[in-house]
């Protein structure tokens, strides 16, 4: 079990391929569906996005894109806080001038 990470080890897991890594789970002792991690997204494109049974809360780490949450389609940028509700749709994309955007997200049961 590991209670810490570093940047640069996250950053070798991306350059290994991962895009995302898992930060906090069953391994560190969360229960009940809590998660937590950090996705990469270098696509400018919308991917197929999702939608989970328990509320996300996604902060902007680094870079600029979109997001739509649900029906709304706004701008992302290092600093903004967003939560999807249970059983709502969301996806991302990173603007084609920014560096990819990076997410830290967290999972809790409902």
């Amino acid at each position: 079990m590991y209670y810490f990470d570093s940047n640069k080890e996250i950053e070798r897991m991306r350059a290994a391929g991962k895009r995302a890594c898992d930060v906090l789970g069953e391994e560190q002792g969360c229960v009940n569906g809590c998660h937590a991690g950090l996705t990469f997204y270098n696509e400018t494109e919308y991917g197929k996005g999702g939608k989970h049974e328990d509320q996300e809360c996604f902060i902007v780490l680094e870079g600029n894109g979109m997001a739509i949450i649900g029906e709304e389609e706004f701008p992302i940028y290092p600093g903004l806080t967003m939560v999807a509700p249970a059983g709502v749709f969301h996806v991302f994309k990173r603007n084609a001038d920014s560096i990819p955007v990076k997410i830290f997200w967290f999972h809790a049961a409902v």
